[in-house]
Order: C-alpha cells, then structure tokens, then sequence
C-alpha cells in the first residue's frame, strides 16, 4: 500500500470516529468530520489506483 493512501486512510478513519463523537454530543459539527471523511476516502482510493497503475506500467 502506498504511503500516501495510507495516510489518508488513516485520516478517514478518524474522521470517522470524531464524526461519531461530535453527532452523539449533539454537535452538528459532525457535519464536517463527515465531509473531511468522504475526501480522504476519495484520496485514500486514487492513491491506491496511481499506485497500482505505477506498478504495472514499471513492470
């Protein structure tokens, strides 16, 4: 897994939990965290496809 798509999964998963935490307070901040949550999950899966792609047109 490339380090990048790693870093932003790890970002997506916390984003998750702080999502999680902020709507069960009642915050409706919760919002953010779940926007924050969807573009990492989107950097997370274009990471992983450049990776792969490198990785074939390498080899």
């Amino acid at each position: 897994m490339p380090r990048l798509a790693l870093y932003a999964l790890v970002v997506c998963v916390l984003a998750v939990a702080a999502a999680v935490v902020s709507f069960v307070q009642g915050n409706w901040l919760g919002i953010v965290w779940v926007l924050l949550a969807g573009l990492s999950s989107n950097m997370t899966w274009y990471y992983l496809k450049r990776g792969k792609a490198g990785k074939s047109a390498a080899g």
